[in-house]
């Protein structure tokens, strides 16, 4: 036989159950645009059934039901597809950032356009086809001069830029490996605070979005896999532990990184786009403009001398025939020279008595070796415009004083040829120039040429991995994301149940207040 008061027992407890389902429901709609929020249900249970107490089973049919509780506010969360989220998503990081260096490498080398570095060389050969046609002009000179300049300043400006780049993504990195240890001792203490008060026996709901939100900030920058244990989150970068439980294992830093290029734990995400961005991409053109600039000045090239040219005293050249020349040529004969420099060490100024050609491009103080870098116009015909040497060719004339050919332009002629001559880009074999036989028009096409295809791949490499981070998210947030309708839906549904659970109280309210008050009365 159950009590009297069973009814009222069984209107509380509903409108226990019903009251927390409506405040979870509100914990939902307020942090439905909460990042990282999981959505909360209420887990109804029936009561334990009541059997009547006796000696022997009860007379009475069946049990009689005790109403509705809740043994748990639960999350509603994949675990498949958080793994499935962090795949893409380190792969997005990865192209984001190489998306973003190869933008800026289009930036610094600016081609096709009518300002790039292409220009400015076109128009340092354009300057030695018009001191070719008066090589006596010191106007003309003057606009050599000028237009050498420019190249060794856009060039000089490119290599800047490049190195500058290359300095930023370094430091990027310690940027990124920073946040990434921040965020892994943050991972650690919520692993503590959870154990904490899930060891008390409640659902740490809100403390479990805060580190799974965590791990989703790190699978962008590094690769990494959380498994869950009864200590929390365990999290490894390939086979490198980096969070056990409680314990932060290993705290990253910019060398260990990049030893795990090597062993392969480090093998998608931001900062390992960036140590490609840095070491493959912006060292691979930086070494492609230092080899146009090293080719440039000194490059090995066949060149073919006119009949009469006078090659300056001590000076002996290798023809292309493996023989050695010096002195008057006796006939047009094809000789190697090294570059620029080279061709015009070969040459006359306009100074008589008839002083050699020095060489036109020199170092930057400090430096050891052309580069894009370092390259400059030697100050000595920045300063005297009569120092170019154009001519190949000197004459005795009546007073026995030998005297230089002024209008003879052989060398500008020579020098003005080198724009179609074929250069071998990196004779020393220390590294992988992109053409190793070919003009610098060529050279710089192939360069344009690359990193346009270089830069359309990452977009679209990008895009389609933006789109598959999306799907993947979308089917996440249709699992564990908050529907204002549904929510709007459910608080309806369980404000009625508060409402009915209240009338039923107010029922067996009403049916005690007969019993105490209005029964047993006859006769009074």
């Amino acid at each position: 036989m159950t009590s009297t008061f069973t009814g009222i027992e069984i209107s509380k407890r509903s409108l226990f159950a019903q009251q927390a389902a409506l405040q979870t429901t509100g914990h939902n709609i307020s942090n439905a645009n909460t990042q990282g929020y999981s959505r909360q249900v209420v887990n109804f249970v029936a009561s334990a059934p009541l059997e009547a107490p006796s000696m022997q089973r009860s007379t009475v049919p069946g049990q009689m039901g005790q109403g509705v509780e809740f043994d748990q506010i639960k999350r509603v969360r994949e675990k498949f597809m958080d793994t499935q989220f962090y795949d893409e998503n380190k792969t997005l990081g990865e192209w984001n950032t190489r998306k973003d260096t190869l933008e800026k490498l289009e930036a610094i080398v600016n081609e096709p356009s009518d300002t790039g570095v292409r220009q400015v060389i076109e128009g340092f050969w354009s300057a030695w086809q018009d001191v070719s046609k008066e090589p006596d002009n010191l106007t003309a000179r003057a606009a050599l001069k000028e237009k050498a300049l420019a190249m060794t300043d856009a060039l000089n400006h490119t290599g800047k830029q490049l190195d500058d780049l290359k300095n930023d993504l370094t430091d990027n990195i310690s940027v990124e490996v920073g946040s990434v240890n921040t965020m892994l001792t943050q991972v650690a203490n919520l692993n503590r605070e959870i154990f904490r008060t899930e060891g008390l026996g409640n659902n740490a709901n809100d403390l479990r979005d805060q580190r799974d939100l965590l791990v989703d900030n790190i699978s962008k920058i590094v690769n990494v896999s959380a498994t869950e244990t009864s200590g929390g989150y365990t999290l490894k970068m390939g086979s490198t532990e980096l969070v056990n439980g409680i314990n932060v294992s290993t705290e990253l830093t910019p060398d260990s990184l990049s030893a795990s290029l090597g062993s392969g734990d480090l093998q998608s995400g931001e900062i390992y786009g960036m140590f490609v961005s840095r070491d493959q991409y912006v060292a691979s053109y930086k070494f492609q403009f230092d080899s146009m600039v090293k080719s440039l000045v000194q490059g090995a090239v066949p060149v073919t001398l006119p009949a009469g040219s006078v090659i300056p005293p001590g000076t002996t050249l290798t023809g292309a025939d493996g023989n050695s020349y010096s002195g008057t040529l006796a006939a047009d004969t094809k000789v190697i020279v090294n570059g620029i420099n080279g061709m015009h060490q070969l040459g006359y100024t306009l100074e008589d008595p008839p002083k050699s050609g020095i060489p036109f491009f020199t170092l930057k103080e400090g430096a050891t070796d052309f580069t894009a870098d370092s390259i400059t116009v030697n100050p000595d015909i920045v300063k005297k415009v009569a120092n170019i040497a154009a001519s190949s060719r000197t004459y005795v004339d009546t007073d026995g004083k030998t005297k230089v050919v002024r209008g003879n332009n052989d060398i500008a002629l020579a020098l003005a040829g080198m724009q179609n001559q074929k250069f071998d880009f990196d004779p020393n074999a220390n590294g992988t120039p992109l053409l190793t036989n070919g003009t610098f028009d060529e050279f710089l096409r192939a360069i344009v040429g690359q990193l346009g295809v270089q830069s359309q791949e990452a977009t679209r490499q990008t895009t389609n991995q933006q789109a598959l981070v999306d799907q993947v998210d979308s089917r996440r947030q249709s699992v564990s994301g908050v529907s204002l309708d549904e929510e709007m839906a459910n608080m309806i549904k369980f404000q009625q149940s508060y409402n009915a659970a209240a009338r039923a109280l107010t029922t067996f309210d009403e049916m005690l207040d007969k019993v105490i008050n209005s029964m047993g009365t006859v006769g009074r």
